[in-house]
């Protein structure tokens, strides 16, 4: 028995020794070689017209080449199993797209060249982890230096690391410039969009945002319902609900103003009569008070609201053969038929707007130019001033300000819409926007950001964005609405949203959302 268990742990002493040897020597036989079309030296390995990165290298090799390779593109990882290297050249190639995590692991390395290949970008942090760094080399590049490389401007800023002269290919602004002399603040990379936000499912035909005590409103005008709809915003559940409405007959218009506190709607009807509505605070409700003179206004189509040294108005542009456009003030107690401006023109819209500091109305009719009147402090009336000449056909005019400039778009359904531009004592054409089956051509500021939005009953809506240099609009963006009347702009809890009618379908609300394009 003890020769028995001497044998047994001499044997199991010899097993375990050749257990060793052999994995010994399966470790030394799977040691790296060196690559087909690659040529290794003790400590450098280069590459030439291979097809692609090999995975891995001898331990040894600190320096790595590829020169004239058949490969376009770098994916990720492609050097994590040659963690020593110190220096990496990759030139005279034809690399055209690097992924973002090609070098990762590469921590030693103190000298990386791309240069003299066909990149035209670089990945955003394609150098993290290399802390290593002292030179980078990517001259003979044809990089653009747009908003998808103000990374490399801010991290040129902020590394150890020497980069090469580099110059740029593009874009015109910068073609010809060296990369090294840019600063992050050489580019414009913040842009925006409209974003869908929150269908409703009503159609309407007017929109409006106020703030009435703390709290800031919409309301929309229903004309197949009858009904101005309400809706407050929710702060917690982050969406527009219904807050209350206002029943009535063939809505058109549902206009809010604020007089001391007070809380006024005007809704326009094509039947049954216009009226003044107030919210009652004790009661929590709205209240008519007040019917607006049928004779006057027989079929409204558009309500403006306004100040003229600190008393209140309102005017309602009426498009029917007999009406008159009328203009009512606030006494104190109740509105009263201030001034008629003209018979039998079938007025489709009216526009409040100052002119060189002075009140003005504009207004588009069927039948006439667009007329534009100026206020009288003397009589205390409006008076006609000119028209604009050659504008037939102008369904709307809605202005906005660019500095101390001002603009005008006008609507047409059939023709071209226009923008305008005060030159101190007309408007003059800036713009032409064909504009097939529009209704509303609605300029809107959000910001710094001035847009134009021209809706159509058979084509998507078209939004632009003002181009300073150009001074003109250019396209920005299409958003599908159908057959949209009006738009209006609300901020909330530090956003701002779009809300759009719509005649034929669901009302919209997007938001306007910023996008830093240098982060894509």
């Amino acid at each position: 028995m003890g020769y028995g268990n001497k044998t047994l742990k001499e044997c199991t002493v010899l097993l375990c020794v050749a257990t060793i040897l052999l994995l010994a020597e399966s470790r030394r036989v799977k040691q790296p070689r060196c690559p087909a079309s690659c040529t290794c030296t003790k400590d450098n390995a280069l590459c030439e017209n291979i097809r692609s990165v090999p995975h891995s290298f001898p331990p040894d090799v600190f320096s790595l080449s590829f020169l004239k390779s058949g490969f376009t593109q770098i994916t990720g990882g492609s050097f994590l199993h040659s963690p020593a290297l110190h220096l990496l050249f990759i030139e005279n190639n034809k690399i055209a797209t690097i992924s973002q995590y090609a070098f990762r692991g590469l921590k030693a390395v103190i000298h990386l060249s791309l240069a003299y290949n066909n990149l035209g970008t670089l990945p955003k942090d394609v150098f993290k982890g290399m802390d290593a760094l002292v030179k980078v080399d990517l001259k003979g590049n044809n990089l653009e230096c747009d908003c998808k490389l103000k990374w490399l401007v801010e991290w040129m800023h902020t590394t150890n690391a020497m980069v090469d002269q580099i110059l740029c290919s593009g874009p015109p602004l910068f073609q010809g410039k060296l990369i090294n002399d840019l600063v992050p603040g050489s580019f414009d990379c913040i842009t925006a969009e409209f974003a869908s936000y929150q269908p409703l499912m009503f159609e309407s035909i007017s929109v409006e945002s106020f703030t009435f005590g703390m709290d800031t409103f919409v309301v929309f005008a229903q004309p197949f319902t009858g009904t101005c709809s309400f809706l407050e915003w929710d702060h917690v559940e982050t969406v527009f609900r219904t807050y209350d409405s206002i029943q009535s007959t063939s809505t058109v218009v549902c206009k809010p103003m604020v007089i001391d506190n007070q809380l006024f709607i005007f809704v326009a009807q094509l039947f049954g009569g216009s009226h003044i509505y107030k919210r009652d605070i004790s009661a929590n409700k709205f209240i008519k008070i007040q019917d607006i003179d049928i004779l006057k206004i027989r079929k409204p189509n558009d309500i403006e609201t306004f100040l003229i040294d600190g008393e209140s108005f309102f005017v309602i542009a009426d498009s029917s053969k007999a009406g008159y456009t009328t203009v009512y003030k606030w006494n104190g107690y109740g509105f009263y038929s201030h001034q008629s401006l003209h018979l039998w023109y079938r007025d489709t819209d009216v526009e409040y707007l100052e002119i060189s500091g002075k009140p003005h109305l504009i207004l588009a009719s069927s039948s006439q130019r667009p007329v534009i009147y100026q206020w009288s402090k003397s009589l205390k009336q409006f008076d006609r001033r000119t028209d604009i000449p050659e504008m037939e056909d102008v369904y709307a005019v809605k202005h906005f300000k660019v500095k101390s400039d001002l603009f005008i778009c006008l609507t047409r359904f059939i023709g071209d819409s226009k923008v305008m531009r005060w030159d101190g004592a007309m408007f003059k054409e800036v713009q032409t926007m064909p504009s097939r089956g529009s209704m509303v051509f609605q300029p809107v500021s959000i910001g710094n950001w001035q847009y134009a939005i021209l809706g159509s009953d058979y084509s998507l809506t078209q939004v632009y964005q003002w181009d300073l240099k150009r001074g003109q609009f250019v396209h920005f963006q299409d958003l599908n609405i159908q057959a949209p009347r009006a738009f209006s702009v609300v901020s909330i809890d530090n956003r701002e949203f779009l809300l759009a009618s719509s005649f034929r379908g669901k009302t919209q609300i997007y938001e306007h959302i910023m996008i830093d394009l240098s982060n894509n």
